[in-house]
């Protein structure tokens, strides 16, 4: 009967909750990002297995943009080569702040079966920008990219997002001395 009479009076105490905003904001901002895919190879055919009606990747709370600069995070999936990786600073660089990155595959995670021979591969996308989560596999599963994008939800759910530019001072002050 307890759970009963909870659903009747879910808040005792008076129906209030105690919390810090920091904490819904980013509760917010976690369970409605944007996301810009820059898919390439193998690792793009199977984020479009994840997007189908199988797997739904939109539970996530997530929703495609053609436009970094309305993105707030990137997919980077496949090989990046060395002409692409100008391209993938410049859409980095457009993204509004706060941003993030999550590398799918090996071939961006490390340059994959390529990085030891192929002079054209970047050896791993994480030497031109900051990565936040990496998935692995070639191609990674569908269930590895779910698992990688739960870990990013965490990372936003535990991000400060006040007092930042006094933060930013004083990580500024440590490596200046």
């Amino acid at each position: 009967m307890g759970l009963l009479d909870r659903l009747d009076n879910p808040f005792e105490g008076g129906g209030i909750i105690l919390g810090k905003v920091e904490d819904l904001l980013n509760w917010g901002r976690s369970k409605s990002d944007w996301y810009l895919h820059f898919g390439l190879a193998c690792c793009a055919i199977e984020f479009m297995a994840a997007n189908a009606s199988h797997f739904d990747f939109m539970r996530f709370g997530t929703i495609p943009r053609p436009s970094p600069r309305q993105a707030d995070f990137i997919i980077v999936s496949g090989t990046v080569t060395m002409k692409m990786a100008e391209r993938v600073i410049r859409l980095y660089e457009q993204m509004a702040e706060p941003k993030y990155v999550l590398s799918m595959g090996s071939c961006a995670n490390s340059g994959g079966p390529y990085w030891e021979h192929g002079y054209h591969v970047l050896k791993g996308v994480d030497r031109i920008i900051p990565v936040d989560v990496y998935i692995p596999g070639c191609p990674p599963r569908p269930e590895a990219f779910f698992e990688g994008m739960v870990k990013l939800q965490k990372k936003i759910n535990e991000q400060q997002i006040f007092n930042k530019r006094k933060r930013l001072e004083e990580e500024d002050k440590k490596l200046s001395a």
